[in-house]
């Protein structure tokens, strides 16, 4: 039996395209919307795709009267804390009230499941680690206070209209796919692993680390970082789950294990046999010391098991990914 055609939302993007190469080996049909205002059209490993926007009803309606959509994978919200802070209503807009456009298209197409690619940054300062799915959430900046809003939400929409979701909250995404196709470009680009990737490949003269007196081994932040394959193989059986009838359900995804700035660098120097020269600068407000997953949850509920554990293993995904990036 064939099996159902799943809507990626942002699948142009870093987590959205190994999404669909994921599911496109899992033999789903595949149909990718995408403003490409952040994604990369260049990126996606195949698949329909439709260039559109999740806030615009049109597009929406259009799509759903295309394709006989079962379920709805959502990767297209905007994800970086510091612009959030800067520029709080684009992030309620895109993250909260696109969203809400997307539900309600959803809806009326009676489209019945969704996946919802949520963040550690709705805990806020965590109160203890490793973070479990209970710990209060406190988010401390717009970013994680518009996914919270999703998440409540979807809590709230299901109870009136019975969808079905499954909220997964990772912690650094990172690496990138084994095939050496895809991986991470952002512009700007804010995460750890690629920035000092780009030093070693010369598009960075140094790399910065913020605070080195944290209460940590070596003073600086520790970092939960999981493998974009890991990510998506996790959403792949939060997919799976509800397909089968399971109910609504929210996951830690993490390797349990924290790396320190240092650890990384240090790592990255090994792996590309680079210097990369680090350079120390004051602690960025809001960086907790430390943020570790418990991802136990989906470990015991749906089997999940991460195959990247060690970060030597996730950096040399990335690195080779970086080398063909820069050519």
């Amino acid at each position: 039996m064939s099996k159902p055609v799943i809507l990626v939302v942002g699948g142009a993007g870093y987590i959205g395209s190994h999404m669909v190469m994921d599911l496109l080996r899992a033999d789903y049909p595949v149909v990718t919307l995408d403003n490409l205002s952040r994604g990369h059209r260049e990126l996606l490993p195949g698949g329909d795709f439709i260039a559109g926007d999740m806030g615009n009803p049109d597009d929406l309606r259009e799509l759903f009267s295309n394709y006989p959509v079962r379920a709805v994978m959502h990767f297209a919200a905007h994800s970086q804390v510091g612009e959030s802070v800067e520029q709080p209503l684009m992030y309620y807009r895109n993250n909260v009230a696109n969203t809400i456009t997307l539900l309600e298209a959803m809806q009326e197409a009676g489209v019945r499941h969704f996946i919802f690619s949520s963040t550690a940054a709705v805990y806020g300062e965590p109160l203890q680690v490793p973070i479990t799915e209970t710990h209060p959430q406190q988010p401390t900046n717009p970013y994680g206070a518009t996914k919270l809003a999703v998440e409540r939400l979807l809590a709230d929409y299901s109870q009136a209209s019975g969808m079905t979701y499954s909220v997964l909250r990772y912690f650094n995404a990172a690496g990138a796919d084994a095939s050496g196709q895809l991986g991470e470009r952002h512009q700007p680009e804010t995460h750890l692993i690629p920035l000092v990737l780009q030093v070693a490949t010369g598009e960075r003269a140094s790399i910065r680390i913020y605070g080195e007196d944290y209460p940590t081994p070596d003073g600086t932040c520790l970092r939960d970082y999981i493998h974009v394959s890991d990510l998506t193989s996790a959403h792949l059986l939060a997919l799976e789950a509800l397909l089968g009838g399971a109910g609504n359900s929210t996951y830690n995804l993490g390797n349990s294990t924290g790396y320190s700035v240092k650890q990384i660098i240090d790592t990255a120097r090994a792996i590309t046999g680079h210097p990369i020269p680090a350079l120390t600068a004051p602690r960025r407000a809001g960086d907790p010391a430390v943020l570790i997953a418990d991802s136990g949850k989906i470990r015991r509920e749906l089997g999940w098991q991460p195959g990247y554990e060690a970060i030597d293993a996730i950096i040399r995904t990335a690195w080779d990914w970086h080398q063909r990036e820069a050519g």
